[in-house]
């Protein structure tokens, strides 16, 4: 089941016909893509996402490389990507005290408004306004206590060559 999918459907207030109208593909479809029953082929995928501005990549997260995955699970390196608006669009292992049901689609201050948030919102707006990489220390109260993450942001771009948002790798720092 794709928790995230239902979160941000309802979230959105869309029922299952509006988003299978909306990318173009029939509501029972959507209902099986929604439920995990059927995987969408990247076309679908990026018709949905489009629709619902999330990244596509999230509805194959879970075949992403062993490697990859294997390298990132359990370490302290959180990888994302936002859109325009600042709303996240895609994370792979966030910290233990964020569900990535409840993360995407959702803005750094409408998930906790701490210095921490506001630096990184900062950092983001930053990147995608000067279309230029940056990188800076920032911490965050968490469930640990203080933690200090190595921010390193930087824009995305889309096939155009217009900037679409920003993608961040946070390693925390001991």
């Amino acid at each position: 089941m794709r928790r995230w999918l239902i979160q941000l459907r309802k979230e959105q207030q869309l029922t299952q016909q509006q988003i299978a109208d909306g990318a173009h593909i029939d509501r029972a479809y959507y209902a099986q893509i929604e439920n995990g029953t059927r995987n969408p082929s990247m076309a679908v995928a990026s018709q949905i996402a489009s629709f619902l501005h999330v990244n596509p990549s999230l509805f194959f997260t879970q075949h992403l490389s062993e490697p990859f995955v294997i390298a990132l699970a359990n370490s302290p390196i959180i990888v994302a990507h936002c859109d325009l608006e600042l709303r996240y669009t895609w994370m792979f292992n966030p910290h233990p005290d964020f569900d990535i049901n409840t993360v995407i689609g959702k803005r750094d201050d409408e998930l906790d408004v701490n210095e921490g948030t506001i630096a990184l919102m900062n950092l983001k707006k930053k990147v995608i306004e000067s279309g230029k990489s940056l990188r800076e220390m920032i911490a965050f109260p968490l469930s640990e206590g203080l933690l200090y993450y190595d921010v390193f942001c930087q824009p995305m771009y889309n096939q155009q060559g217009d900037i679409i948002g920003a993608a961040t790798a946070s390693t925390m720092q001991s």
